[in-house]
C-alpha cells in the first residue's frame, strides 16, 4: 500500500489565487477514483525552496489517498493535468509505502 500527497498551491505562478471550484473538482476526482482522501486544508502549509539563487514559496493545502498499487504512469499524467489547472510550472506528488497498523 502507499500514501500518495497531492501539494497544491493556493496560487498561480503568476500570483493569482486558485478558484474553490478547482480544489473540489481534484477532490471529487480522487473520491471518485480511489474511494476516500484526506485533505489538510485548514490552515495552508508553508513551502519555501531555493531555485537558481531566488527564494520561492507556496501556501499550500495537502491532499492524501491511500492505494493499493502505484500506477505512476497515471500519477505522472495527472500531475500534468494539475500543473495546467493551477497554473504552476510543475507540481509536487510524492508517494511513500505505508503499512497498516
Amino acid at each position: 500500500m502507499h500514501l500518495v500527497q497531492l501539494l497544491l498551491p493556493l496560487y498561480t505562478h503568476d500570483g493569482s489565487r486558485v478558484p474553490q471550484a478547482v480544489f473540489g473538482a481534484v477532490r471529487q476526482e480522487l473520491l471518485d477514483r480511489f474511494g476516500g482522501l484526506t485533505a489538510y486544508s485548514r490552515a495552508p502549509a508553508k513551502g519555501v525552496w531555493d531555485d537558481a539563487g531566488s527564494v520561492e514559496h507556496d501556501d499550500i493545502v495537502v491532499y492524501e489517498v491511500m492505494v493499493e498499487e502505484l500506477d505512476r504512469a497515471w500519477w505522472a499524467s495527472y500531475r500534468e493535468e494539475l500543473a495546467g489547472r493551477f497554473g504552476q510550472k510543475e507540481m509536487v506528488l510524492r508517494a511513500q509505502p505505508i503499512e497498516l497498523l
